[in-house]
């Protein structure tokens, strides 16, 4: 801890594996939580680790990690929701995130594996004047499968990054100045969308970067192409529905009628994001199959979230693939 009893990094680290299930698990979060641990050049920090009560092997795993602060969140979406919903997410990190302590409060998810010099890459980073830094991420499991879905989630942010002030930054592995954040904080105190909350900094001439070296590896052990397809689907209706909120409903009806045409649009999109990066344009060809279906499944989701958008039951996310 610093002098002071503030810890300099708060790592906010969240279950997200119960997409497509009713619970959550804690496989993922482990080895998450152990590359917490192997940083290295970090003269302080804490982890906090918010979940929700159907989340299996919290009780092992604060045994495990005595030093680390597990939070149970109820209520605003983390109790009744349906499979298929990741809404809750965004209420499990803000929580997360006012109960961090740190001068930077940074965002991991459970399948993130930080390389051992992320957090003093981020701290270093916040020297300037950015209000947060996102850093790279990449694929740490080599299954045509997992670059699908890697490709999907986070190809924008495979190195090299483009450095400098960005328009985007992930809420897989992103860190604010705390009071970057407090400025804000009617807008996340619920739910934290990072694409609303970046938007509403740049209006207060605040911006977020990008930092290639401070890195996060995808590990999606164990997913099926049965999970891949469903999160797919269920991320595309999420991100119809939210855009939805902006649209008149002639227009809804017309998105709804173009969206077969996503899956060639966003497959360009992808392929030359991957050609520009000069890294994993062959990891890119070899999965074409299995990302073609992923793509394909996103949007009938998508084109689902349209049609349904003025129901009562539709839900806003913050989600975006690519």
């Amino acid at each position: 801890m610093s002098e002071s009893g503030q810890p300099v990094l708060s790592v906010v680290d969240v279950v997200v594996s119960d997409t497509v299930s009713g619970y959550a698990h804690t496989r993922l979060m482990r080895e998450s939580l152990k590359a917490l641990q192997a940083q290295e050049g970090v003269p302080s920090m804490e982890v906090v680790v918010p979940y929700h009560e159907d989340t299996d092997g919290i009780d092992a795993l604060r045994s495990e990690f005595p030093d680390m602060r597990f939070i149970l969140v109820e209520g605003y979406g983390t109790a009744s929701r349906p499979e298929g919903d990741r809404e809750h997410h965004d209420a499990l990190r803000a929580r997360g995130m006012r109960e961090a302590r740190g001068r930077y409060i940074a965002l991991l998810e459970d399948h993130g594996r930080p390389a051992k010099q992320w957090a003093a890459s981020l701290i270093k980073a916040h020297e300037g004047d950015l209000a947060g830094v996102g850093g790279a991420i990449e694929n740490g499991v080599d299954k045509a499968l997992n670059w699908a879905v890697y490709f999907c989630d986070f190809s924008r942010y495979q190195n090299p990054v483009p450095g400098g002030i960005s328009d985007y930054a992930s809420d897989a592995n992103t860190a604010y100045k705390r009071e970057a954040l407090e400025s804000v904080q009617d807008i996340w105190g619920e739910a934290f969308q990072e694409v609303i909350v970046n938007q509403n900094l740049a209006r207060q001439g605040k911006h977020v970067g990008l930092v290639g070296d401070a890195v996060v590896y995808q590990h999606r052990e164990g997913l099926s192409l049965g999970e891949a397809l469903k999160e797919r689907y269920s991320w595309g209706r999420s991100y119809a529905i939210t855009r939805s909120q902006m649209m008149s409903t002639p227009k809804r009806l017309i998105f709804a009628a173009l969206s077969p045409a996503i899956p060639v649009a966003m497959m360009v999109r992808l392929a030359k994001t991957a050609w520009q990066r000069k890294r994993n344009f062959g990891k890119f060809v070899t999965c074409l199959p299995v990302l073609t279906l992923l793509l394909i499944w996103w949007s009938v989701g998508e084109a689902v979230g349209y049609m349904v958008a003025g129901s009562p039951n539709a839900k806003p996310s913050s989600h975006y693939s690519g």
